[in-house]
């Protein structure tokens, strides 16, 4: 009796120290958070194994396990009508809100989940709940965007499928099938997600048959640069769950297909060091102290290196396109883009990819609007059902500003 009274005492010790991190107390439900990362970590740890046994690619078997626990078939309800089918060979769901007598044609957007380009699903129940929302409390018409990840494809793949799924979507004919207004159609997209919508928007921004299709994007905790892995929200936010630095330096390496070597080295920016010569001409696009306020900025330096790692850029010279990163994007797209809502994070690496690309869009003469949660932590929009309810995550996919900006838009 006396020995199992101490081997359970030794493994709940061991549990409480595998789940506790040190979280601060701003933080929407931090026990909670701690529980969610803990799984989390345990699903990686475990995809880690099995890709080192030889089984699988520890994504595929780490997104296999997302979705087995989350996988929800296209179910209708009485007031959203949900289908799978296929635009132009890009499987997506589609979500419909019952049409008003008043208003026959509907608006509708465009949502890309998020994953780190390698994770989740169109289809899984988060995203799934996501988008039955809005398209009910929209009335409107959501096409999810179920693109090809890492490993299967890799950059650029991802981006052609959202681009070649939209295109298609935005023929005459089939808006007229889905009772679509064509002048009122907008994209979104959380995390990796929203880096594939602000690349397309940009994209279309360029081509004169595209240009004014899109009326706006909404941009939810969006990863928008690969330059500078030290932010002040990088280095505020290092071992944030559920994003932490070196995991997001790593989806950047596997979405390009690089070497794991060169993680170490991206986090502390030496492929941009000073005499890494093809990344200067974009460092002036990505200057945080002139583009991010001084109650951010104040109790942290720029890591600049003076001799870096050259050869990372020579092999991923991806990490210079702003078809990956569209925050260095010249001015003269930028000012083409149409009206922009953008939420970030406090307790997440990526805020200030956000906030500066807030900033620029406003140098740029865009109309936008920054919604900042204070208590807000990286993923936190799709949390709003049990066990993974968060108070920050209802409040940001609900009543708040990102249901009601399509209105404010004149959307």
């Amino acid at each position: 009796m006396r020995s199992s009274l101490v081997l359970l005492t030794a493994l709940v010790a061991l549990a409480a120290y595998y789940i506790y991190i040190p979280l601060p107390s701003s933080m929407s439900d931090p026990w909670k958070l701690m529980l969610l990362d803990a799984t989390f970590r345990g699903a990686q740890q475990l995809s880690n194994l099995i890709h080192y046994l030889g089984l699988s690619h520890h994504l595929i078997a780490l997104n296999f396990i997302i979705i087995s626990f989350g996988k929800k078939s296209a179910v209708s309800s009485a007031q959203v009508k949900v289908t799978d089918t296929a635009f132009d060979g890009v499987e997506v769901r589609v979500f419909e809100g019952l049409p008003k007598p008043e208003e026959p044609l509907r608006r509708s957007v465009i949502y890309i989940h998020g994953g780190g380009w390698a994770l989740a699903s169109a289809k899984i129940k988060y995203y799934d709940e996501l988008c039955m929302t809005m398209a009910e409390d929209l009335n409107a018409v959501i096409v999810s965007i179920e693109y090809r990840l890492v490993p299967q494809v890799y950059f650029p793949e991802q981006i052609h499928d959202v681009v070649r799924a939209t295109k298609y979507f935005l023929q005459p004919e089939v808006l007229k099938q889905y009772s679509v207004d064509p002048g009122r159609i907008g994209i979104s997209g959380d995390s990796a997600g929203g880096n594939l919508a602000a690349v397309l928007v940009q994209q279309f921004s360029q081509d004169a048959n595209l240009r004014n299709k899109l009326k706006l994007q909404a941009l939810i905790y969006p990863v928008l640069q690969a330059l500078d892995f030290n932010t002040p929200s990088y280095q505020q936010n290092v071992n944030t769950p559920i994003l932490p630095r070196y995991v997001m330096a790593k989806y950047w390496v596997d979405y390009f297909k690089g070497d794991y070597d060169f993680v170490q080295a991206m986090v502390v920016n030496n492929h941009t060091a000073l005499d890494v010569y093809e990344a200067a001409a974009f460092r002036a696009h990505l200057n945080w102290t002139s583009l991010l306020p001084s109650s951010i900025t104040k109790n942290y330096k720029p890591v600049v290196q003076t001799t870096g790692n050259a050869r990372i850029i020579k092999e991923l010279p991806q990490l210079l396109d702003a078809r990956s990163s569209p925050l260095i994007a010249d001015q003269e797209v930028l000012q083409n883009l149409p009206k922009t809502y953008i939420l970030t994070c406090e307790h997440d690496v990526l805020r200030d990819d956000g906030i500066m690309y807030t900033k620029r869009l406003v140098n740029a003469g865009v109309d936008v609007t920054l919604d900042h949660f204070e208590d807000g932590f990286h993923g936190c929009m799709i949390f709003t059902s049990w066990p993974t309810n968060f108070s920050v995550g209802i409040r940001t996919s609900g009543d708040q500003s990102l249901m009601d900006f399509p209105t404010r838009a004149d959307f």
